[in-house]
């Protein structure tokens, strides 16, 4: 059954708010997030909003350096940290630092992650793109689960997108090792994962102060788009023969600062206090697809049922456990 609550507020903001003023006004001093791939594309906008609210921000970045270098032209309180979410091991040493610290976690964003991008195999096997953006996040959020303990009153943020149509969870085959890999497919279940996964913390951490959303931060241009040719984003109609952003592009693509406003609002915003476990786009709770599906707006109750997240909370657990045996 698809999640009970799904349908904007209003919320008052646009799909064209940025995600500075989603925090105007907001005093975030005395809060700590963690922003994974918060250096480049929507994350550092997030982080970069986050932290002019006051909130010291973490970033984990699998290349530190350009992390300093990105984050040293922002002004705010940000801490960088090495991890690489296709190494679990890595995962597990920033998280337990982090929580020796003793510090609560306010805020997790999880940004990160790869799409399209060739064939391969991280950790014990699994697929990439489920590897990083799913279990690498399912991992790093339950071994910070006791700093998100200690915030009283915690958000997780899980970055989706309308990809999510593109898959639901194959079941059958989760890792592409008896199909033909499909890059495209590979990420749209990805996407829905990342879904389910914000349902999941919700629907378990609730009852301990700990919500979960999911958010579509809506088309951008992005180092996201690194596994892409030219060729490929032509025949997709994001760009033009000459190489520029196509006419498709330019009314429906967001800049990086309007594409990190929802998850700053997903973060932030009072009013989602009482209404964990949904996905959102365009700065707002999105509308649950009905019988006639949109390609780029809405969410499909794939994506928000509470059984299928069920069943992926399940069997990431038990991923998790057979790859540190």
């Amino acid at each position: 059954m698809a999640k009970s609550y799904q349908a904007p507020l209003p919320s008052g903001f646009t799909r064209e708010s940025t995600a500075s003023e989603v925090v105007a006004g907001l005093d975030l001093s005395g809060k700590t997030a963690i922003v994974t791939g918060g250096y480049s594309g929507v994350g550092i906008e997030t982080a970069a909003a986050l932290a002019a609210a006051g909130a010291k921000v973490v970033v984990p970045a699998r290349r530190p350096d350009a992390a300093q270098t990105a984050l040293g032209e922002r002004s705010g309180d940000f801490e960088i940290a090495e991890m690489d979410l296709a190494d679990l091991g890595s995962v597990h040493t920033f998280a337990s630092a982090f929580v020796g610290t003793g510090r609560p976690l306010h805020m997790l964003v999880n940004n990160a992650g790869i799409m399209a991008c060739p064939e391969a195999r991280v950790g014990p096997g699994w697929e990439a793109q489920f590897g990083t953006n799913h279990m690498g996040h399912f991992a790093l959020t339950k071994a910070l689960k006791p700093a998100l303990d200690k915030a009283d009153g915690a958000r997780v943020v899980a970055l989706s997108s309308t990809a999510h149509k593109m898959s639901p969870i194959r079941w059958d085959d989760m890792q592409f090792t008896n199909e033909a890999y499909d890059k495209w497919v590979a990420y749209g279940q990805a996407k829905t994962a990342n879904s389910l996964f914000a349902l999941g913390v919700d629907e378990r951490w609730a009852g301990d102060g700990i919500r979960g959303y999911a958010v579509h931060p809506g088309g951008i241009f992005t180092p996201l788009q690194r596994h892409l040719p030219k060729e490929e984003m032509i025949a997709l109609g994001w760009l033009g023969e000459d190489g520029e952003p196509s006419e498709l592009a330019k009314a429906g693509f967001k800049t990086p600062e309007q594409g990190g406003a929802t998850a700053a609002w997903a973060a932030t915003d009072a009013r989602l206090a009482e209404l964990g476990g949904v996905y959102c786009e365009d700065v707002d709770i999105a509308t649950l697809s009905g019988d006639e599906p949109s390609r780029y707006f809405h969410v499909e109750p794939h994506a928000v049922d509470e059984a299928e997240a069920d069943k992926l909370w399940d069997i990431s657990e038990r991923l998790l456990a057979e790859a540190i045996t």
